[in-house]
């Protein structure tokens, strides 16, 4: 499932920036840059929509340790982190950092890892920190990422495609050094984590490893740029 700057749409007063399926349900959330979030077919448990923040909110991640259900949290580009029906296991808001954050990454366990813009990675509650691309050189900007089905690694990918692999996450192909019609703006693991997606902001979808290729949305919204790309098959 593939989404885009639709914000208008939704009633948003900012663009939306990230997209988490529900563990729970069948439904999603959609956050904006403000704050705010979407529920679709899922439950709303609240949002940062008309309060103020520090810096905008760059992405979502879920979690089915919620109090009765699944939850979510929300990441700002200062490494803040809001949570709604699931526990807070803290953040690098208020700390000073090489790079803004770029996305949020729920580790099957409950707890999360942050993803810089530098490829630094840090990690809260139950995630392990298993290696990062901080410090290191890169061709483009890390946009966004996906964690291994077991927990015991992720995947980072970069805004030219190269994707880059710690712990048990497999690196399965990517398209670093590929002509490219627009950027990367984010990945999703296939459910068995022998795969994944990449998703290109102008809808384009390139799949490696066991993740069937399904189509794109290019050409769908030429006025919107997609911004998040969610498995929704279990």
């Amino acid at each position: 499932m593939i989404f885009t700057s639709l914000f208008g749409c939704l009633g948003s007063n900012a663009p939306i920036v990230g997209v988490a399926k529900d563990p729970c349900t069948d439904g999603y959330w959609l956050a904006a840059a403000d704050g705010g979030v979407f529920a679709v077919t899922a439950p709303f448990y609240g949002s940062m929509g008309g309060k103020p923040l520090n810096a905008p909110v760059v992405g979502i991640a879920a979690s089915r340790y919620g109090t009765g259900g699944c939850g979510y949290w929300l990441v700002a580009a200062d490494g803040g982190v809001f949570s709604f029906n699931v526990s807070f296991q803290g953040s690098m808001g208020g700390r000073a950092l090489n790079a803004p954050v770029v996305d949020i990454v729920a580790d099957p366990d409950g707890g999360y890892w942050e993803l810089a813009a530098d490829g630094g990675v840090f990690a809260f509650g139950n995630a392990h920190f298993y290696g990062s691309m901080g410090g290191k050189t890169l061709d483009a900007p890390i946009v966004g990422g996906a964690p291994a089905a077991d927990g015991g690694g992720y995947w980072e990918v970069a805004a030219d495609g190269g994707v880059f692999c710690f712990g048990s996450a497999v690196f399965r192909g990517s398209m670093g050094g590929q002509p490219l019609a627009a950027p990367i703006v984010g990945m999703t693991a296939a459910p068995n984590s022998n795969g994944y997606w990449l998703a290109g902001a102008d809808g384009g979808i390139f799949a490696f490893g066991s993740a069937p290729f399904l189509g794109t949305a290019v050409g769908s919204w030429p006025d919107q740029k997609t911004v998040a790309v969610v498995a929704t098959t279990s």
